[in-house]
């Protein structure tokens, strides 16, 4: 493989560039990185890299192009960049909702471009170069967008790209992984943030000392509730049809529970109850978590 290119050097675009780095897959790695601190944090650590000051200058000498910036800045780096860009060059990104970002691309990038959209199913509350691991993709999922128009021969670039970087790969839809994203990863981070900001109004109506009494659930909520909030306010917005749908889903639950609560419907609420600690079984049998208590915490 030529040159690789990361633009955007936080949690996921260092997890890659350690990954690639440890991997030796390619001569030189590129890095363009806006944030000055985050420069300044990648040059402490001494992470492997060519950082760059134009992301032009990087465009020219690669094979591989990764967009790892929050999806707003797509738009303005692609402009950049475009009157760089070969036929032959393979981009992709790592976002985390997929429909609108495509069409923005689409509509904006040179018309005889590819774009081979990425979603790898990882992350973490903590942001920034510093959180970076070269294992941050191992036995994870990445979705691949499969399109119309997309270049079969990207495709499995990318997949075996994937695959060095510890990943399982799927093909699908940008519809259909924006509707499964709604549920399992969008409306959890929503319910999250509208959790922990509850707590916090409650605090001020009631003027308790509320947070240093949370149990275990408002604890765990509030570590998603210390995601990048850039990060996620693009999610919300570029998956705001889809996010709505859930929310809405989310209400009618909600108000079916108050409903058994208030009329102290014993044999409705202990079936919701039982039906739903079903999915925790799958998940462990899927190992995508551990059956240890308490998430494995000492």
């Amino acid at each position: 493989m030529k040159n690789i290119f990361i633009i955007g050097c936080g949690l996921l675009g260092s997890s890659l560039l350690r990954r690639i780095h440890k991997k030796k897959l390619c001569p030189k790695i590129f890095v363009y990185e806006k944030s000055k601190k985050n420069i300044r944090k990648i040059k402490k650590l001494k992470l492997p890299g060519v950082i760059v000051k134009k992301p032009e200058d990087a465009v020219r000498q690669s094979e591989l192009i990764i967009f790892c910036t929050p999806m707003s800045e797509y738009k303005k780096v692609i402009i950049n960049i475009n009157s760089h860009l070969r036929s032959n060059h393979i981009i992709t990104d790592v976002g985390s909702s997929k429909l609108m970002s495509i069409k923005m691309i689409k509509k904006n990038l040179k018309k005889n471009i590819s774009w081979t959209s990425s979603h790898p199913i990882t992350g973490s509350e903590v942001s920034g170069p510093e959180n970076g691991k070269q294992s941050l993709f191992e036995n994870k999922w990445c979705v691949l967008i499969k399109e119309k128009r997309s270049k079969i021969k990207h495709i499995k670039f990318l997949n075996s790209f994937w695959r060095k970087m510890g990943s399982k790969t799927v093909l699908m839809s940008a519809e259909k992984h924006d509707k499964i994203f709604s549920i399992t990863s969008h409306l959890p981070h929503l319910i999250a943030y509208n959790l922990v900001k509850s707590a916090q109004d409650f605090e001020k109506m009631q003027k308790y000392d509320l947070l240093k009494f949370s149990a275990g659930g408002l604890r765990d909520f509030s570590r998603i509730a210390a995601s990048n909030e850039i990060m996620w306010r693009d999610i919300f917005f570029d998956n705001k049809k889809n996010i709505s749908r859930a929310i809405n889903l989310f209400i009618k639950n909600l108000n079916s529970f108050q409903k058994d609560i208030s009329t102290k419907s014993n044999k409705s609420i202990l079936k919701k109850l039982i039906q739903t600690k079903k999915v925790r079984s799958k998940i462990i049998q899927l190992k995508l978590d551990t059956n240890k208590p308490d998430f494995g915490r000492n």
